[in-house]
């Protein structure tokens, strides 16, 4: 099977899962990712850019002010995204685009997000490398996801979980973006990792330019 192929088989699987996604996200939340969305979130500022919006559950908790885009592959979860945007009277930019090649000029946005999806995009590392592209010199790079667990024993579990639903749905269970971060000479301001290491937030800035602050 070829990439493009295999991809376009992951985004109909994201179409089909769109109905249920919210419910099944419900559970994680209250059970693992606590207050994260609004960690998250409430950093954000000014021209913000939320990769893999998927169905728009973080929309809620932006801070006034935020202007902001977002985009999603999955036409099905992007739908669910608007709607939930016009129910809470928000004017965002919703838009169909792929995390692993973005559709904007470098240096577009002062803050970009992307919570629990670099776990399911094909090419984490492309993805986050376009994520640094697209953000200021100063800006805010904000990541919130399941990684690898601390403790070995849960780590194999992971490994076994691995091998079903990586070929089903391209969910990994073993990355971990803050180790890319250093090739990309952001720092990392704040972070936390909790529930014995899997879930794992993060704030990190991109170097500004010389003499600017």
């Amino acid at each position: 099977m070829t990439s493009k192929n295999r991809e376009e088989r992951l985004r109909r699987y994201w179409d089909d899962h769109a109905p249920s996604y919210d419910r099944q996200m419900a559970f994680f939340d209250r059970r693992f990712f606590g207050d994260t969305r609004a960690w998250i979130c409430g950093q954000a500022r000014d021209d913000t850019l939320e990769v893999a919006i998927g169905t728009g559950l973080n929309l809620p908790f932006y801070p006034e002010g935020v202007h902001l885009t977002g985009v999603e592959w999955s036409p099905a979860m992007l739908a669910l995204a608007r709607r939930r945007a016009s129910g809470l009277g928000l004017d965002a930019d919703l838009r169909e685009g792929d995390a692993q090649a973005l559709d904007f000029p470098d240096d577009t946005f002062d803050t970009v997000v992307c919570t629990f999806s670099l776990c399911g995009i094909p090419d984490d590392r492309r993805a986050l490398g376009e994520m640094v592209r697209v953000l200021r010199p100063g800006g805010l790079l904000l990541l919130a996801d399941h990684v690898a667990a601390a403790p070995w024993p849960i780590r194999l579990v992971q490994r076994l979980l691995e091998v079903v639903t990586v070929p089903t749905g391209g969910e990994h269970f073993l990355r971990r973006p803050i180790t890319l971060l250093p090739g990309h000479g952001l720092t990392v301001e704040r972070h936390d990792r909790f529930k014995l290491g899997i879930v794992e937030r993060l704030a990190a800035r991109k170097p500004a330019r010389p003499g600017e602050a």
